[in-house]
């Protein structure tokens, strides 16, 4: 058997033994916080009103962070709000932060057909033209001075949608995100977490690997992204959690960090290779839950986010 056969097997079975343990994104509940009123901002393409969190900067004018969920995103609220103290690290920072609740499984792209479970999923259209639209009508936000961030399914995403719009945004982040899409193995970790939420992927780009699958490959149009600025983390899977003694906490939080390890340094690579400016923290300890991604929004803020919104 060749290596990459074995890789693509490999990959395919951590995400099918993930998957089994009733995992995606990893939600634990945070503090109780008094929540701030949720905006509804309807979506033509989706046809219906889709609820979002903005933490609104206290000028008008102010770039925007678009901020994406996770794979089981739910529809009532957002992972970040859930489990981070997002609210509390932005306070005092001039930006607009834009948080959509739902698009669980849809990696936040245009759907070719209706799903039977998750339903119309446009939400390229939405995070790329009716979303910026109301924020530039309500809070004055640029159309052009944003950036864009997420985390394992929508880090993938926000990759993806930086490079299709690269107009739109000068900043983006990846924790722990999988930016091989159609490579073997990664591309079907993808099929099987759509699968784990009741979705068909070939609802979404079609068959792999035909389809939309090529146009939807953040590694295949990385030159799109020089001359932004890029943050790419995950770790390797090191942890101090015991698979014997604890299997599903272990399953739950490092098979699926050690994909992205392996999909971030390959794409880092490519990157590097068209001339990117990138920062990037891939760690030997690191695992696949929101102490971890809430440390590498904090790190990337810092170093890549707010540089590149002059914020």
């Amino acid at each position: 058997m060749s290596i990459h056969r074995l890789r693509t097997r490999l990959l395919a079975g951590v995400f099918a033994v993930v998957a089994t343990t009733g995992l995606a994104t990893v939600v634990t509940a945070g503090p109780a916080e008094a929540r701030v009123a949720t905006t509804q901002v309807y979506s033509p393409a989706m046809k219906r009103n889709i609820p979002v969190e903005i933490l609104g900067a206290q000028r008008k004018g102010a770039p925007t962070l678009y901020l994406l969920d996770g794979l089981r995103a739910p529809n009532n609220d957002n992972g970040w709000l859930i489990n981070t103290d997002v609210r509390r690290f932005f306070a005092d920072k001039n930006v607009n932060v834009v948080m959509p609740f739902g698009g669980a499984g849809s990696f936040y792209t245009d759907w070719d057909r209706r799903d039977p479970v998750l339903g119309l999923n446009k939400w390229e259209t939405f995070l790329t033209r009716e979303l910026p639209n109301f924020m530039a009508n309500r809070y004055n936000s640029s159309r052009t001075n944003n950036a864009i961030a997420g985390l394992s399914m929508s880090g993938t995403s926000a990759l993806n949608l930086a490079t299709r719009h690269p107009g739109m945004f000068r900043g983006v982040a990846s924790y722990s995100g999988y930016p091989l899409t159609t490579e073997p193995g990664f591309a079907q970790g993808i099929q099987v977490a759509i699968s784990q939420v009741g979705g068909n992927a070939d609802n979404m780009w079609g068959v792999w690997p035909g389809g939309r699958w090529l146009e939807n490959d953040p590694a295949l149009r990385a030159g799109a992204l020089r001359g932004k600025r890029v943050y790419i983390s995950a770790g390797t899977g090191g942890s101090n959690i015991d698979p014997v003694t604890n299997p599903t906490k272990f399953a739950q939080v490092v098979p699926l960090e050690v994909a992205s390890g392996i999909a971030s340094r390959q794409y880092l690579g490519t990157l590097q290779m068209n001339g990117v400016n990138v920062v990037s923290r891939i760690t030997g300890v690191g695992t696949h839950d929101w102490n971890f991604w809430q440390a590498r929004l904090h790190e990337s803020w810092f170093s890549t986010l707010g540089p590149s919104l002059g914020a």
